[in-house]
């Protein structure tokens, strides 16, 4: 009963904000091993490090990739490929930040593109709000199509023990349709104020995109090291080797490149690594192992199969409409921690097929996100940055159009796990 308290106590916490989450995951899973309900290496044993790894690792190759420019350079590239035509533009410029974040990661996407989106629509003297709007949503549905695209697939691969290629094969295909069908939409709303003068395409046009490369011999050892990680992910499974290898493999190997013996330059890449998120993510670890190790979770697991009857197709339908819609509201770290142990217990009480609880849980987890302007970091980010512009996006502007969209996607989900899992 003491875990529950606890953990019930620090969930409410997060969900308020009025305490930051990383000192709520700290203090939480402290108290689960100073109340004795966990000791100190059975919460360590619970912590999962190859998420931690994985995270840490992505995080330093993507930070040292972002000083070379080349991510103003591929949305200047496809401000131009388009020649500015604001329908377009908003096609390209969400299909970029679609792949950045399918490779990369959302919120340090949307952080390095959507300031370079305010420009060019400054210039072409457009409503950047259509703009900011797809760049959120194709944000989530790019992030949803890979391993690393979002912390909740990173948390169910290591779990379970899923590759980087199971997640293209089994998501990539729903996260496409889905973002056509997204994009169109957000068209077909704004279409009457995607319209400017000849004479301003021009302008952006006349933009050199290789200026914007500011260290050429510093993005080719980038290059060389991303493409070393992803050759890593896509063999890892055969190679027997956890995701974090891949990528802490890639990260020190640019840091080699780069840094060598410099300690300035491996102290400021180190530094920006997100330590908050990190720390955040080891105490909910253990906030959930509490909860593990008392019981809890398999009273829970218990009490779905009674509610579904230990039916596989109820409960995956159940499992993504649940991680959609909470997600849309509340952080969806903290509930995917919480159900892939459920999960598991309810494989162990004798649920036959596991597989589209996985997929169900990835696909209503991240798409679930583009409900609201809280349901995602990337999210939240965007908002950020335009309130500082003075083009601020509300809650109900934001959740008007999305929500529904995210319904949407969810129907998708639903009809594409029936049709290929169940």
């Amino acid at each position: 009963m003491t875990a529950l308290i606890i953990f019930v106590a620090a969930y409410a916490l997060i969900i308020s904000e009025k305490v930051h989450r990383t000192i709520v995951g700290i203090v939480g899973a402290m108290l689960m091993v100073l109340c004795g309900i966990i000791d100190q290496p059975t919460a360590i044993r619970h912590i999962d490090f190859n998420t931690l790894g994985l995270l840490m690792g992505m995080m330093i190759i993507v930070n040292i990739t972002a000083e070379t420019g080349l991510f103003n350079f591929l949305a200047i590239r496809s401000a131009k490929i388009v020649r500015a035509q604001p329908i377009k533009l908003l096609v390209a410029l969400s299909l970029l930040t679609a792949i950045c974040s399918a490779l990369l990661d959302n919120v340090t996407t949307v952080l390095l593109t959507v300031p370079i989106t305010f420009s060019i629509a400054q210039q072409l003297k457009v409503d950047v709000k259509p703009f900011l709007i797809a760049q959120i949503l194709s944000s989530n549905i790019g992030g949803t199509a890979t391993l690393i695209g979002d912390p909740p697939n990173m948390m169910i691969a290591s779990a379970v023990g899923l590759s980087f290629m199971d997640f293209i094969i089994n998501l990539a295909a729903p996260a496409v349709v889905i973002f056509l069908i997204t994009i169109a939409l957000v068209i077909a709303i704004y279409h009457s104020q995607l319209h400017t003068q000849p004479e301003l395409q021009d302008k952006v046009m006349r933009i050199s995109s290789w200026s914007k490369i500011t260290d050429r011999l510093l993005l080719i050892k980038c290059l060389v090291a991303l493409a070393l990680t992803f050759g890593l992910f896509s063999v890892h499974n055969r190679l027997g080797l956890e995701t974090a290898t891949a990528a802490l493999t890639g990260a020190g190997f640019l840091l080699l490149l780069t840094a060598r013996r410099d300690d300035v330059m491996i102290a400021k890449t180190l530094n920006r690594i997100s330590w908050t998120v990190i720390f955040f993510f080891a105490g909910l670890y253990v906030l959930v192992g509490a909860l593990v190790e008392t019981g809890v979770i398999k009273i829970l697991a218990a009490r779905l199969m009674e509610f579904t009857c230990g039916s596989v197709s109820t409960t995956a339908i159940l499992i993504l409409w649940l991680s959609a819609l909470a997600s849309a509201f509340i952080d969806n770290i903290p509930f995917v921690a919480t159900l892939i142990p459920l999960i598991k217990d309810m494989g162990a009480m004798g649920l036959s097929n596991l597989e589209p609880m996985w997929w169900s849980l990835a696909l209503g987890a991240c798409l679930g996100g583009n409900g609201t302007l809280i349901g995602a970091s990337a999210n939240v980010v965007v908002a950020s940055i335009a309130a500082q512009k003075n083009k601020a996006i509300s809650f109900m502007e934001f959740m008007k159009i999305a929500f529904p969209m995210m319904i949407l996607s969810i129907v998708i989900s639903t009809a594409y796990i029936c049709w290929r899992y169940l």
